[in-house]
Order: structure tokens, then sequence, then C-alpha cells
């Protein structure tokens, strides 16, 4: 009786290991297959780009990564978001190389959205910058122009004259969502002079000041030259001289598509409201987007008694030239030209 206590008790025994060890099994297989779900790299081999729509749930983004072919499954994607628990931020993102699940997940939960970037320089005019963003791959050249012009009301409030978003349009590095649309475009860009605007306490006679800044952007690259470029537009407006600054000239043939590369002399006899050289007073309104310094400068202008500028931007010697009177000036254009000639310039 007992021998025979003895073998049942082993049965039972057994028969225990083996429940533990299939189950010890099935566990190690689902986690190594869950291991192999999660960390082995899987993915595109080009650009695909997943949209993540605002309030997406972790389940719908799963759905749309395996959709596109980013994850081997939306089971391992949600194993992950199980374990790390982290917010998963909205936008387009573009994945282009077989990675874990692991770096999937972490690019959505840092909001790594893909952009495109564009680097308005200062002095640019919205001729200039809508070829940058069209070089960007961010709209057509016609439709920003045609957008920049409808959405002037952006400004309404600092600027009752403004036709167009010519002025306040900030120059700086921008990062642009990849379906970003001229409208959304603008209103960044009209965001960031905005807030340079209340930088400098910008708040009365914008028009001018812009207008004026965007004068001085043209005509000088040199930053300890911009006050006393402003200075010489003053004492001229003062004394009711006419301008005669090419930039705004050149503007104004852009406006009617005239703009052949290099002014002529039929084209400062050509009139338009933005000929400096023909109509006395600032032009109608800013030719092109002025940077902070200018900014500064159109506000706070050097006080000296200068009428003419060589402006450095075509001088050889690469910084401009201030006269009082129109003789020293003619000395001044003479040397320039002279410079021009012996440093193989026309």
């Amino acid at each position: 009786m007992v021998r025979q206590r003895r073998t049942r008790s082993r049965k039972k025994s057994s028969g225990t290991s083996g429940i533990f060890l299939a189950a010890f099994l099935v566990l190690f297989l689902g986690g190594a297959g869950a291991a192999w779900l999660v960390l082995t790299p899987f993915g595109p081999q080009s650009g695909t780009f997943v949209e993540v729509a605002p309030g997406s749930s972790s389940v719908r983004i799963g759905q749309l990564l395996e959709s596109a072919g980013v994850v081997r499954s939306q089971f391992a994607f949600d194993v992950v978001r199980a374990l790390k628990r982290g917010t998963l931020k909205a936008g387009e993102y573009r994945f282009d190389h077989p990675a874990p699940v692991t770096e999937v997940y972490e690019r959505i939960e840092h909001g790594d959205v893909f952009t495109r970037s564009v680097t308005v320089p200062e002095g640019a005019s919205v001729f200039d910058i809508a070829v940058r963003l069209e070089q960007a791959g961010l709209g057509a050249r016609q439709e920003f122009l045609d957008a920049q012009t409808k959405q002037a009301a952006l400004v309404a409030d600092l600027d009752p004259l403004a036709k167009s978003l010519e002025g306040y349009l900030f120059p700086d590095t921008y990062s642009f969502p990849r379906k970003a649309g001229p409208a959304q475009i603008c209103a960044v860009m009209v965001r960031r002079f905005r807030a340079v605007a209340g930088q400098l306490g910008l708040k009365e006679n914008v028009h001018r000041v812009v207008t004026m800044a965007s004068l001085i952007e043209r005509e000088t690259a040199v930053d300890a030259e911009r006050p006393l470029v402003a200075s010489v537009f003053e004492n001229r407006l003062a004394k009711n001289m006419p301008l005669m600054t090419d930039p705004a000239v050149i503007y104004g043939l852009q406006l009617e598509g005239r703009w052949r590369g290099e002014i002529y002399q039929t084209d400062l006899q050509h009139s338009t409201p933005y000929n400096t050289y023909l109509h006395p007073g600032l032009p109608p309104g800013p030719v092109g987007n002025p940077g902070i310094r200018s900014l500064r400068a159109a506000m706070e202008p050097a006080r000296t008694d200068y009428l003419y500028f060589v402006a450095s931007g075509s001088n050889a010697q690469g910084q401009s030239l201030f006269a009082r009177t129109l003789d020293e000036h003619t000395r001044n254009v003479a040397g320039y030209r002279h410079a021009m000639k012996k440093a193989g310039g026309r």
C-alpha cells in the first residue's frame, strides 16, 4: 500500500512540473516573440508619411503605422505604449528607414514632426520670399504672392494703409509643416514681426517706420551705417529733396513685371509710385522686409547733416561714403568708379 501511494505522488509531481514547463515555454516564446516584434528593425526604405490627427488614440495611431508599413504589427506599438505611457503628439511624421518600434514610438512621443525649413534674409521682398518657398516645396510662387495680398488684414491694426504684407513678413529661418498653406505661412511670419515690434516698442507711425526701414535694409548691410543712411533719408525728406533710392525704383518695376535684373536710365525715367527719383517723399509702402537693426535705425536715426551717400552694396571698399554737399558726393562717386574699375568692375 505504501509503495502505491509513493508512485501516485511521483506521477502527480511529474504532471505538475510538465504544466509549469509548458507555461514557461509559452511565456518565454511569447516574450521572445514580443521582443522580436518590438526590437527588430522594420519599415520603409524611402520616405513614407503618416499624419497623426489631433485627438487620435494610441490604437488609431498603431493602426495608421501598420497600414503605412512603418511597424510590423500594431500589437508591437501597443506593447511599447503600455510600457512607456507617454503622451503622443499630433502632426505629420516622415519615416525613411527600417527602425525598431521603440524608435518609432519615441519620435511620436517627442513630436519629431516633419517640416520644411526656409530662410528669409533681411531685406527680402515678397517676390524673393515666394521664390524661396517654392524652392523649399512649400507651394507655388504665385499662390504665396496672391495670399500675402489677400491677407493684408492681418496688419490692419498696425498699418491701415497696407495693401499687402510687404514689410511685415519678418526675416528669419522658419520650419513649416509640409502641407502648410500660404495663409498659414503668412500668419506665422506676421506673428514674428509683431513679437519684434513689441520688443522694440514700435507702436506709432508703423507704416512710416517700416517703409523707411525697408529702404535702409536694401541700401546697406553694414550695421554701423544703418543710422547714418536713415539720417540721409530724413534730412532729404526735411528739405523736400527726392530720395533717389534705386531699391524703391526696382520694387516699382517688379510690381509691374518690368524688372530686367539691372537698372537702366530708362527705368529711372519710368513713372511708378515707387520711383523716388520722380516723386518726392517716401514710397507708398515698404519695398522689402527689414530686420530688427534696420527697424531700430528707422526709429532712431543718427543726427547728421549728410544729404548723399554711395551705397556700401556697390562700393569696392565695402562701406558707404557719406557727403554733405553735391560736390563732395560727386567726388565720392568718381572715387568709387575709379576703385571699381581698378578692381575689374565696369
